[in-house]
């Protein structure tokens, strides 16, 4: 059987909205094209409460796969929830999607479309002239509570089956900087394919002796370096154990590193507008140009706050400076400085100064995670309402 691994979609994502849905739009027509089933770890919609013309976005995506006759068919379904199709679309929510336990999120709707099949924490039977493979899934939760979940959970691969184990987390061999994120070693054994969402550049791996494909985003949404590969997915064929990652048509992504020593901010202007010139062209890529050192003279701050406007509807430049006097700054703050954080999100990373603030105030959190809290205080818009909540839950 072929299964193609698709992931972060970021449908709704306003940067780039309209490239969230096409480039995504281009994957799922491919792979649908290319595999007998499709499998999705994650991150499917930017927001966990999408407006509704989001969802219409994404029920227009899978409508027409709905109707496709594919190569597989769910046959069983193993878990707490319920599904409604046997189209081989296999997903689950991600950190974007991420919700307090018990609240509904954006995948748990499509599941009810019956356009998906949803496995948090269930386990789907693909089926495909009798030979079987399981798709057993966790939804992304609080990396401080994945290893926890994973211990309770116990996920299990099914005998007689080509068995996938499908997550969204970060993981510590390829984030390396906080202790509370899983390690490889720590992941349930004995599955025959390991597949991540979360992680937006294309990364392979090995989980006890197999192996572990990360296909990365289909869309750009943090201008790192490490996306400016191609976006596309991953088909693996369970039979052969072979792979092959197929490319989409994604906004080309070019990043422009120009150093400021010995230049006054006239010249230095120069070599940015002459950096940004070379790298033109007919599909409006998108620019980061990223200033380092420190200028001879001068102040070039007005000339470059005209620049993204200049190249307007020739290219999306965007200016960074990452010439920072770390001394001051915080220590929370040196990661984003010393750019130790690659591959994270400042939402994630943000996210993961909030719990050590916490735990800074020795809070107990009783039957609630530092995520379900973040998220009570952060989608209840009145204030006071907010921290009621939040004081009644720290309180059960």
């Amino acid at each position: 059987m072929k299964i193609a691994i698709l992931s972060d979609f970021h449908l709704g994502y306003e940067r780039f909205r309209e490239d969230a849905y096409r480039q995504a739009e281009e994957a799922l027509n491919k792979a649908s094209q290319t595999a007998d089933a499709i499998i999705i770890p994650g991150d499917i919609f930017d927001n966990r409460t999408p407006k509704p013309d989001v969802l219409a976005e994404a029920i227009n995506l899978f409508r027409g796969l709905s109707k496709k006759e594919w190569g597989a068919q769910v046959v069983e379904f193993l878990g707490e929830g319920q599904h409604y199709t046997k189209t081989p679309i296999i997903a689950i929510p991600g950190t974007h999607e991420r919700r307090a336990q018990d609240v509904m999120d954006p995948v748990d709707l499509l599941g009810l479309t019956g356009l998906i099949v949803d496995v948090s924490n269930a386990t789907a039977m693909l089926e495909k002239s009798g030979e079987k493979v399981a798709i057993v899934g966790i939804g992304g939760i609080a990396d401080e509570r994945f290893r926890e979940i994973v211990l309770k959970i116990n996920p299990r691969p099914v005998d007689g089956a080509f068995s996938v184990f499908m997550f969204h987390e970060s993981v510590y061999e390829l984030l390396p900087f906080n202790e509370s994120f899983i390690k490889l070693e720590e992941l349930p054994k004995d599955f025959d394919l390991y597949v991540c969402g979360h992680i937006h550049s294309r990364l392979e791996s090995s989980v006890h002796g197999k192996r572990l494909l990360i296909p990365g985003s289909t869309v750009l949404t943090q201008l790192k370096s490490g996306e400016q590969e191609k976006k596309g997915f991953y088909v693996y064929d369970t039979l052969t154990g072979k792979y092959e990652f197929i490319e989409i048509d994604s906004r080309r992504f070019v990043v422009l590193e120009i150093g400021l020593d010995g230049h006054d901010s006239a010249h230095a202007v120069e070599l940015i507008e002459s950096g940004i010139k070379g790298m033109l062209g007919s599909d409006m890529p998108i620019i980061r140009v990223v200033l380092e050192g420190k200028q001879k003279s001068g102040d070039m701050e007005m000339e470059l706050s005209g620049l993204p406007k200049r190249y307007e509807g020739r290219a999306l430049v965007e200016i960074s400076k990452s010439g920072i006097d770390i001394s001051r700054i915080g220590e929370a703050n040196l990661g984003l400085a010393t750019k130790t954080f690659e591959n994270m999100s400042v939402k994630d990373y943000g996210i993961g100064v909030f719990i050590e603030k916490l735990k800074d105030k020795n809070v107990n959190f009783g039957r609630i995670s530092p995520i379900e809290l973040l998220d009570i205080l952060s989608s209840e818009p009145n204030k006071d309402k907010a921290v009621e909540k939040a004081l009644n839950e720290l309180a059960a």
